[in-house]
């Protein structure tokens, strides 16, 4: 690396965590202005709202992590315009792709860099900050959900929760169905119960003590051939299943609270249930496609400043804000095709940065060299 590599990176690297900074303050700000009235609602310590935006941090560091890299790379390009200074390297023989150089290969580290803390470290402090929500927030609503849940327990079993409150660990309206071993279309065995709770179960022989789901207030149906038998019950202790509270807790999390691993193992589970999987498809090829917006970004903007201009850096900083509002305009509009399965949620993940590269291939193209 020479000397202007270093100058070029170093000053790249300043401006890009002073703008990370800047927006990371700006957002955390508007953000508390607007959730003030909840905090002072829910009586909310100090403390945990402090906690809830170290656990926003990373969500808002993902989201402008392209925005201030664009920001730097257009500022120090800029400058160095203005000031002449990338005038006298090129009348040395440097070309602009030669100086572009260690801005793309700051990018490439700065992406590769996201793809792990997207991956992981965003997941972990988004499931952080949705349950302090759910705790402090929202500690009803938060707490139960709204849709059905549907899971398959085994090979053999299928399991239907209304809703499930995690705090007491109560499902409602609960329906298990149980497929005979030989054939997985014929229906063995049915419970419906007004709820399932999690509690604890006696073994007789041991006269030993385990935790356990027990069927509250429903009938049983079992089937032989065209024989039914139904029973009603008051209470009935199924075992514990291989579906635990926290298993239940862990389906009903969002993809934006999942890590690579995880996601990748949530969807597995959808599609063998048969549902539609494409907007988690979205998700998960998005999670890596996001990062590289940082490299886009800097091939668009640092040619474009590379021109000095009458307006100098304020119409650096316009361009920054235009770019950045019509990649994530782009970006959402193109997810709402691969949500709905009308495109391929590989191709809707990197469509924007496939259509803005090739933006930027063209602003370079026709850039003074």
């Amino acid at each position: 690396m020479t000397i202007l590599d270093r100058y070029i990176v170093r000053q790249l690297l300043s401006v890009f965590l002073f703008g990370l900074l800047t927006f990371l303050l700006i957002f955390v700000v508007i953000n508390l202005m607007e959730r003030l009235d909840d905090f002072i609602d829910a009586n909310t310590p100090i403390m945990v709202v402090f906690q809830y935006y170290l656990a926003f941090t990373p969500e808002i560091i993902k989201l402008m992590t392209p925005v201030a890299m664009l920001l730097g790379a257009l500022f120090v390009v800029g400058r160095m315009a203005n000031q002449n200074e990338l005038s006298a390297m090129k009348s040395s023989g440097l070309s602009l792709y030669r100086f572009l150089l260690p801005f793309v290969i700051v990018a490439l580290v700065v992406s590769v860099a996201s793809i792990y803390f997207n991956g992981w470290v965003v997941p972990y402090a988004n499931a952080q900050k949705a349950f302090i929500e759910r705790t402090h927030l929202h500690p009803v609503q938060g707490n139960r959900s709204s849709l059905p849940l549907f899971f398959q327990d085994g090979r053999t079993r299928l399991v239907s929760v209304n809703y499930y409150e995690s705090v007491s660990r109560i499902g409602y309206r609960v329906s298990i169905e149980e497929l005979a071993d030989t054939n997985l279309t014929v229906l063995h065995r049915r419970y419906d119960a007004r709820q399932m709770d999690w509690g604890r179960l006696r073994n007789t022989p041991g006269d030993t003590v385990s935790e356990g789901w027990i069927l509250m207030n429903g009938t049983l149906r079992e089937f032989s051939g065209e024989a039914q038998r139904l029973t009603t019950f008051e209470r009935l202790p199924l075992g514990k299943l291989s579906i635990t509270p926290t298993d239940i807790e862990e389906k009903q999390r969002k993809p934006d609270e999942m890590n690579y691993v995880e996601l990748r193992e949530f969807i597995r589970n959808q599609e063998r249930a048969g549902q539609d999987i494409s907007r988690w498809m979205v998700d998960f090829h998005n999670k890596i496609a996001f990062p590289f917006a940082s490299v886009i970004v800097v091939l668009f903007g640092a040619p474009f400043a590379s021109i000095k201009r009458r307006g100098g850096l304020a119409i650096d900083f316009g361009v920054c804000v235009a770019v950045t509002f019509l990649y994530l305009g782009f970006m959402k509009t193109s997810q709402v095709f691969g949500y709905n399965g009308d495109l391929n949620p590989l191709l809707t993940a990197w469509l924007a940065n496939i259509i803005f590269f090739l933006l930027a291939v063209i602003n370079i193209m026709r850039v003074q060299k």
